[in-house]
């Protein structure tokens, strides 16, 4: 019984952990795209983006990161998988795929 409950704890670990990477990627991505960029393009100022581009690209390889390990310990299908990773590339895709995978639990 320990064994199992110490499993379930850590699932519910990873996929946390998973969730919350991927809202900081999705929020990452908005602030680059919505804030940064326009700063960029209209006013001249290079510098957020930059920044906000080397946070957005490093929460990504996180994001990648915690989906090949979820997709792993879930068991999810390769079509599953795909799909979270082909979502991180839309604006608000990161938080569909919460609340997709949310529903599932």
């Amino acid at each position: 019984m320990k064994i199992k409950n110490k499993v379930s704890v850590l699932d519910k670990k990873t996929l946390s952990l998973f969730l919350k990477i991927g809202f900081a990627e999705g929020v990452s991505f908005l602030i680059l795209l919505f804030i940064a960029m326009p700063l960029k393009y209209v006013f001249g100022m290079p510098m957020p983006v930059r920044v906000f581009g080397m946070i957005h690209g490093v929460l990504f390889v996180g994001f990648v990161v915690a989906l090949v390990k979820a997709t792993l310990e879930y068991n999810w299908s390769f079509k599953k998988a795909l799909i979270g990773f082909l979502l991180s590339f839309l604006p608000f895709g990161t938080f569909y795929l919460d609340r997709i995978l949310k529903k599932e639990m």
